[in-house]
Parts: C-alpha cells; structure tokens; sequence
C-alpha cells in the first residue's frame, strides 16, 4: 500500500512526523529517502515530538552516524550519509537496534544494501520547489499499513 502526502512548508512535515510516531511502537523501523535538505531530518524532529522527546535534541547524525534519544520508548536515528561501502556497517551492532525494543528511523536507507529489514514503513521525500516537498510512504514486508493512515492535516 503507498500513500503520497504534499507538504508545503517544514511545520506541516513536522505534524505528520507526529502523526507516524502516533501509530509506531516498539521494533517499528521507518526508512528515510530522499536528496539533501529534502527534509529527512525535520520528519525524524517530528517523529521524536509526537514521541514525547523534545525534538531540539533531535540533530542528523552524519558524523556520529546514530543518535539515541532515551524517552518512554527509546528512538535510535541513523544517518548513513557517509556510508560508501556495505562492509562499513559490518560490526557496528545495527542488528541490536533495528530489532531491538526501540523506534528505528534511518536517514539514507539505501545505503543498507542488504542490511536492509524485509518490514518498515519507507517514506520517499521528493523535492517539488523550495519548500513544498512530496512524501511517498509505502510499507514494505508485513509492516502494518495502519501506518500510511495518518491524517493529512
């Protein structure tokens, strides 16, 4: 199932980061993909608000390659912006979050070649001008499409 949703400016794509972590819950991963600056990272600040967690905590990772932002249920956010090769996330443990009790949200999720999950929510961020962007979500495996039913407003 896939669902297209226009988001004309930041704020909107904050409120429905809120309205996915409304549906998420524990072991949940959501794939992010899109250019830069198309907006992956204000999606994870409203996801981690519609959490509980503050989302001015919330900052990509691209040089720590994960942050962790402890809360009721703890959100693991990967950036793999810097990944070039597949044997660089060999040893790094990813295993223990992506299927561990927490949300998993991973900026570049194209990167994981075969580390990808076979269940997530992926949502496509497309840029359509300077602020308004369009986002394709879709569930992949046997992730639960009651997450492509939050309201668009």
């Amino acid at each position: 199932m896939t669902r297209k949703i226009l988001s004309k400016k930041p704020e909107e794509t904050l409120a429905l980061g809120r309205r996915i972590a409304a549906r998420l819950k524990p072991g949940d991963i959501v794939c992010l993909l899109g250019q830069l600056g198309s907006g992956k990272t204000v999606l994870t600040k409203g996801i981690a608000k519609g959490l509980g967690l503050k989302d001015s905590m919330v900052s990509s990772p691209t040089f720590t390659f994960l942050n962790i932002y402890e809360g009721k249920t703890n959100l693991y956010h990967f950036d793999l912006y810097r990944i070039e090769k597949l044997r660089e996330l060999e040893g790094l443990g990813m295993e223990e979050f992506l299927y561990g009790q927490g949300i998993c949200v991973i900026e570049w999720a194209e990167r994981l070649g075969s580390f990808l999950p076979e269940n997530y929510l992926e949502v496509k961020i497309h840029h359509k001008n300077e602020t308004t962007r369009e986002l394709v979500l879709s569930t992949k495996g046997t992730c639960s499409d009651h997450l492509l039913m939050a309201e668009t407003k």
